[in-house]
């Protein structure tokens, strides 16, 4: 997923909030007995375009969820965000989890679920309609929400591929 879209960020000066999305208690049988440990994800961003997610995998859950902000702290992207909204309709797939992304007119709100709504509200998304198909694992629904959000295009860089003006893109 290398594209020349990704525009990668580091963390340094940014005021970051995380977001919990799922923790999970994982059981490995060994000849002693059950071993119990936790994984989680996590969700961090800035409200204003820029988001990461992380997973961290411990035996106490605090750990757990601080290994995972670490983690998203290092792969922090942007995403276009325009008037509190995404600029065009977009979907993605990643395993099970199908996700669907709509704009939305200003006052909408933010029309998502779980994993979905904890995406979006770490990118500062507060206008748009999304539709969760298939696998509500939280760990694939957060994953093709990046998809999704990674595939969307700036309008100015629609306008300088096809040579128009940013208003004619927008109004045809």
């Amino acid at each position: 997923m290398l594209d020349s879209n990704i525009e990668r960020v580091k963390p340094g000066g940014l005021e970051l909030k995380d977001r919990l999305v799922a923790v999970n208690r994982v059981t490995k049988v060994t000849k002693g007995g059950r071993a119990f440990g936790f994984s989680a994800i996590v969700v961090v961003g800035n409200e204003d375009g820029i988001i990461g997610y992380g997973l961290g995998k411990s035996k106490e859950v605090a750990s757990a969820i601080a290994k995972a902000v670490e983690d998203a702290k290092k792969n922090l992207v942007k995403v276009p965000v325009i008037n509190h909204t995404i600029p065009h309709q977009t979907s993605a797939r990643y395993g099970g989890a199908d996700i669907f992304l709509r704009p939305a007119s200003h006052g909408t709100g933010l029309i998502a679920g779980g994993a979905v709504r904890a995406v979006l509200e770490s990118a500062g998304v507060h206008d748009v309609l999304s539709k969760s198909k298939g696998s509500s694992n939280p760990h694939n629904v957060v994953k093709a929400t990046f998809n999704a959000l990674l595939d969307i295009r700036r309008p100015e860089e629609i306008a300088r591929m096809r040579g128009v003006s940013l208003s004619k893109v927008f109004n045809g």
